[in-house]
């Protein structure tokens, strides 16, 4: 992987965080409205009706590629609202996700973030994920870079604890109960805040069953920052994380758009108790 320098990571988590920072403005500026909603699936099937897109989604991902192509030209950008790859073949890919929890924030749930992960062949190398709310009972940015501290709105955070707490929380999606588990469940419906409560601490662990690479990629920086355990199962049993990749075989399908796979991260006894649980 090529090596980049620590100035070069620190203006890469920088850009990052504006980024988010702005997509939450975005967001939080168009709470209250009514908005223009979409389904992906077949709109005339009730059970495609899973997966809505609002116009804020595609509104807030335009500005993020408009501001990537500006400040990064050539690097890749991944989007979930449009398949533009700038730099299909580049080392760098910037995986946006304009607003994870959309199901949530077109029914005014208030649980959705806005994920921006940045990946070097693979590997997050800095991750800004803007959410809803947080420990500090606002909306703010969680973000890191590889090899630093976990930071939220710029300042260093690190998770304050109570001993006295002895069961946690673990962020868990469907098909499964809290029998024999450490923990109580909680679903907030996006892979995105799951990710960054778990490295803030919020949660103990977040087990999720079919995040698309830009569902996770920057929370995957976070829990990295932390040194919390990322274990993927792509199809072949639970494994470290180490980097995505796709396993296609041909060069049209061997795209990290296609990357897929359960995950589970967390600290590392909740993790290893949710993977015996998960095979």
């Amino acid at each position: 992987m090529p090596t980049l320098s620590q100035r070069d990571l620190v203006e890469i988590e920088r850009q990052a965080v504006e980024l988010a920072t702005m997509a939450g403005a975005q967001i939080t500026a168009a709470l209250g409205r009514t908005l223009a909603v979409r389904y992906k699936g077949e709109a005339d099937k009730r059970e495609d009706l899973r997966d809505p897109v609002s116009e804020i989604d595609e509104e807030v991902e335009v500005l993020i590629r408009e501001r990537v192509a500006s400040f990064f030209p050539g690097q890749d950008v991944l989007g979930e609202e449009s398949e533009e790859r700038p730099g299909r073949d580049h080392d760098i890919v910037w995986t946006i996700d304009p607003i994870d929890g959309t199901t949530n924030f077109v029914n005014g749930f208030p649980l959705f973030a806005a994920s921006i992960g940045v990946l070097n062949r693979g590997v997050p190398i800095v991750g800004a994920v803007w959410c809803s709310t947080s420990h500090a009972l606002r909306s703010g940015v969680y973000h890191a870079r590889l090899g630093g501290p976990l930071s939220f709105e710029s300042e260093d955070f690190e998770a304050v604890l109570s001993p006295d707490v002895r069961r946690r929380l673990i962020g868990l999606g469907k098909g499964l109960d809290a029998a024999g588990l450490p923990g109580d469940l909680r679903r907030t419906g996006s892979a995105a805040i799951e990710c960054a409560f778990t490295a803030a601490g919020l949660l103990a662990a977040t087990r999720i069953e079919t995040p698309n690479i830009w569902d996770v990629a920057g929370g995957f920086a976070l829990l990295q920052a932390v040194g919390a355990s990322i274990r993927v199962d792509t199809g072949s049993g639970w494994e470290d994380f180490k980097s995505f990749t796709s396993r296609a075989s041909t060069y049209e399908e061997n795209d990290l758009r296609h990357w897929s796979g359960r995950v589970i991260g967390g600290t590392p006894d909740v993790v290893d108790a949710l993977c015996r649980r998960s095979d």
